[in-house]
């Protein structure tokens, strides 16, 4: 089974890069829309979707934001960090079959307070920016090794 590591505050350094990536799939959409409650017809209705200037289904913004917060949660500083703050801002939407990959950037350590600063970019398969943002994170004191969890099948229907 593969594990999940951090990087505790003492192992950590400024300009320390980890990368996260996954692809957009209409399951995700609707799971993304059913945990959230964001309905939006841009997100669920093809045919609504069509006469936007998307042209067709997009991703919710936030799934974006959940990448950055999954990249936090196993990249860097991975298990045992602390989410605490998220600026964002949306440059180009996700379509189904998007592959999205966050690259978070330490830029700033304040030791004392365990805090990391960490530079977001998310970007699709051909480069183009879809999201950028500066995240707070509380980092974990310890060293951790950690199984990857087993997440039960979610069936739509």
């Amino acid at each position: 089974m593969a594990n999940l590591e951090n990087f505790p505050i003492a192992e950590l350094s400024v300009g320390l890069s980890k990368t996260y990536s996954k692809t957009l799939t209409e399951k995700d959409i609707l799971l993304f829309a059913a945990c959230s409650g964001d309905l939006n017809p841009v997100h669920l209705d093809k045919t609504y979707a069509a006469t936007t200037v998307f042209g067709e289904p997009i991703a919710h913004g936030m799934w974006t934001g959940a990448l950055i917060s999954a990249a936090i949660a196993t990249q860097l500083p991975g298990p045992g960090s602390i989410y605490r703050g998220q600026t964002l801002t949306f440059k180009n939407p996700v379509k189904v079959g998007d592959t999205v990959t966050v690259t978070l950037t330490i830029s700033e350590i304040k030791e004392r307070l365990k805090l990391v600063v960490l530079d977001c970019e998310a970007k699709n398969q051909d480069g183009k920016l879809i999201a950028k943002g500066v995240a707070e994170v509380i980092a974990p004191s310890e060293k951790q090794i950690l199984e990857i969890p087993i997440l039960p099948e979610i069936k739509i229907g």
